[in-house]
């Protein structure tokens, strides 16, 4: 009885040593698949801090733990060199954006996205330094360029600017961003004034014999030419330069006389006010005149192309600054000129007579200049005669032609710049606001095209201002 008790007692301890260990048995095995677990996790990624360095200049970056490892993605951009473990010397080779990752105990401890720029500190100083008045000017260095954002007072300070960052720009690449203040806008007032004065004198006799079959005949001057032969006798084709004509029989004799005699003036006053407006920059045109058909031959026939005459403006305006423009013109006055049509495939095409100037100026808002001046007489003096009797003293007249042409132009084209800004539609009158309409009354009895100023608008109607009326002396 003593014995079994004993072996049940030895037994349970058994048993509990046994569990005991299957328990830490099991323990351990349960922090191993932890373990396990944890491990095959991927740590968490930190995200890449920024690092700013100038193309030239170096940084020395200090690390908080020391760095056994240091690798940069692209050495073409930036280099480095470990001073310490705790201190890297980076030096930056030309623009652009690469990776400095740094080892720590075997493992990437921390990435930097570098960025290398270009140097603007001195652009912005030499900025400052020559257009000081410009404080609304910002420079940012852009991966492989430089740019100028903000707001300038003038094209001409502008095109300054560009200028001073072009020389710290690598191959001169500058991004402009800036707006240019003030007025964009130029209208441009031409005065195209001509007058032309022509005289001509005409003097030309020609004269025709028949009798039968006996024929004599002058043809100077292209006043009578020969036709074809009829049994009467041989035709004759008057010219329309004929302005007199006489004829006169002797028994079977025919005398004939065709004459051109003309005396002519003449007075051309040719003036356009032409007014444009353009932005600055921009390209204007003007025509006031019209087209004339010039037929040109092609396989299919004849083709029709239009070429413009009249008087042509065309500008470009550049605001340099609040007072300042500089404005290309190239006005035109051309007209057809029949003395030196052509004939093709039929039709007649006129030539033109074109008075053409083109020029650059720079000058204020308002100012006026002339563009063009001009003076010019031309004389022609033409004769045509017998030899002999064309010299013969005052019977020398019937035998010869003279023709005389003398012409005058004075041609001056003046041209007035503004800057322009939109105008208030309210404050503005037009020519019909003063237009009254008349009744019946004023148009049938009275005889009026305007009515009386009972309809007239208010709008229109003036004011007195400033001193009005009259004085008269206190008598003694």
């Amino acid at each position: 009885m003593f014995l079994s008790k004993e072996f049940a007692k030895r037994r349970s301890v058994s048993i509990i040593i046994i569990m005991y260990v299957l328990s830490l048995v099991l323990l351990g095995l349960v922090f191993s698949a932890i373990s396990r677990a944890a491990d095959s996790v991927p740590p968490e990624i930190e995200k890449p801090k920024k690092l700013q360095v100038v193309v030239g200049k170096s940084i020395i970056l200090k690390s908080p733990k020391p760095v056994k490892r240091v690798s940069i993605a692209d050495p073409g951009i930036a280099a480095f060199v470990l001073l310490s473990p705790n201190e890297i010397y980076i030096t930056g080779k030309a623009s652009g954006i690469t990776n400095l990752t740094l080892w720590q105990n075997n493992k990437i401890s921390v990435i930097y996205d570098l960025e290398v720029d270009y140097d603007i500190s001195r652009l912005k100083q030499k900025l400052h330094e020559v257009l000081p008045l410009e404080k609304e000017i910002r420079v940012i260095a852009t991966h492989d360029s430089i740019t100028l954002s903000g707001r300038i007072s003038s094209a001409a300070n502008l095109s300054q600017a560009m200028a001073l960052a072009e020389a710290y720009a690598p191959k001169g690449n500058v991004r402009n961003l800036l707006e240019v203040a003030g007025v964009h806008q130029v209208m441009l007032e031409v005065k195209v004034a001509e007058m032309s004065k022509s005289v001509i004198n005409h003097l030309g006799i020609n004269f025709s014999y028949t009798r039968g079959g006996d024929l004599g005949l002058s043809l100077l001057g292209g006043l009578v030419q020969l036709g074809e032969l009829t049994d009467i006798g041989t035709e004759l084709l008057v010219s329309p330069a004929v302005n007199a004509l006489f004829s006169f029989n002797k028994g079977s004799a025919n005398w004939s006389g065709f004459v051109d005699a003309l005396k002519e003036d003449g007075l051309v006053k040719i003036l356009a006010e032409p007014t444009l407006i353009a932005l600055s920059g921009q390209n204007a045109n003007f025509l006031a005149g019209g087209e004339y058909p010039v037929p040109i031959p092609s396989e299919d026939g004849i083709a029709i192309e239009y070429k413009p005459f009249g008087v042509t403006l065309s500008f470009t305006p550049t605001v340099l600054s609040e007072d300042k423009i500089s404005i290309k013109v190239a006005p035109e006055v051309s007209e057809l000129d029949f003395s030196i049509a052509l004939q093709v495939g039929g039709y007649t095409v006129p030539g033109l007579s074109t008075r053409r100037a083109m020029t650059v100026v720079e000058l204020a808002d308002g100012q006026s200049f002339a563009i063009a001046g001009l003076l010019k007489e031309t004389v022609r003096d033409s004769m045509s005669r017998f030899p002999l009797l064309g010299d013969i003293p005052v019977l020398g007249a019937l035998f010869r032609s003279r023709a005389f042409q003398k012409n005058e132009t004075e041609l001056i084209i003046i041209v007035t710049p503004h800057l322009v800004k939109p105008l208030d539609p309210a404050r503005q009158t037009l020519p019909t606001d003063f237009y009254i309409e008349p009744d019946d009354t004023e148009i049938y009895i009275l005889g009026l095209m305007q009515g009386w100023e009972k309809n007239q608008p208010s709008t229109v109607r003036g004011e007195l201002d400033g001193e009005f009326g009259h004085g008269m002396p206190y008598p003694d």
